[in-house]
C-alpha cells in the first residue's frame, strides 16, 4: 500500500486534540511511507495534515471540485491537484487513487465520503480497507451503530470486519497491512 485517502474536517473542531492527532497521523504516514490523497484544501484538519506531509517530503494528491477553485482553498505545492466537475467525481477519483481509506473527525462531508468508500467495497467495486481514526472517542456512536446494523441483519459479519474503528495508529497499521477483503461483495453471492 502506498496511498491513503484521508477524509477529515475543513475546520479544526473545538478540541485541540483533533489538530494534534492530524500532526501525529502525518508523522505516522511519513514513518510508514504512505502518501496522501485528500480534498486538496489548505484549511482545517486537511490543511494541518497536508502541510506536515509536504514538509516531510511525502507526495500529496488533492482532488477538488471546480466550484471551489476560485475560493483560494487549494493547498500550495501539491504533488498534483486534480480538478473535477463535482463532488461525485471527487469521491470516485479519491477512491481510484487510494489503497486505503481513513476518516479523521469531520462533519457530514467526511461521513459521506467514508460511507461511500465502505459501501463501494461492500458491493464489490473495490477491495480496500476503511478505517475510522476514533480520536478521543469521536466515532464511538457510529461504531455502535455499525454493530447494531450487524446485530439486526443489515450488515453481515464478514463485511463488518472490513471496517476498523480505532484510536491506535499501530492497530490501524496492522489492520491495513494484514487486510483481507471479503471473498465476494454483497451482490456477488
Amino acid at each position: 500500500m502506498k496511498r491513503i485517502a484521508v477524509y477529515c474536517g475543513s475546520t479544526v473542531g473545538e478540541n485541540p486534540i483533533y489538530g494534534e492527532k492530524a500532526l501525529e497521523l502525518a508523522e505516522w504516514m511519513t514513518r510508514h511511507q504512505y502518501d496522501l490523497v485528500y480534498g486538496g484544501s489548505k484549511i482545517g484538519l486537511m490543511g494541518i495534515l497536508s502541510t506536515r506531509l509536504l514538509t516531510n517530503k511525502r507526495e500529496v494528491f488533492g482532488v477538488m471540485p471546480n466550484f471551489l477553485k476560485d475560493k483560494e482553498l487549494a493547498q500550495d505545492n501539491l504533488t498534483q491537484l486534480y480538478m473535477v466537475d463535482d463532488m461525485r467525481q471527487r469521491k470516485q477519483k479519491m477512491m481510484d487513487l487510494s489503497d486505503a481509506f481513513l476518516a479523521m473527525p469531520g462533519g457530514l462531508g467526511t461521513l459521506e465520503e467514508i460511507a461511500e468508500a465502505i459501501s463501494s467495497s461492500r458491493i464489490g467495486l473495490h477491495r480496500k480497507p476503511s478505517v475510522f481514526f476514533n480520536v478521543d472517542g469521536y466515532y464511538h456512536a457510529l461504531e455502535s451503530f455499525f454493530d447494531t446494523m450487524t446485530a439486526e441483519g443489515f450488515l453481515d459479519e464478514e463485511n463488518r470486519r472490513t471496517v476498523l474503528f480505532s484510536d491506535s495508529l499501530e492497530e490501524i497499521y496492522d489492520f491495513i497491512i494484514t487486510y483481507q477483503p471479503p471473498k465476494t461483495g454483497v451482490y456477488d453471492k
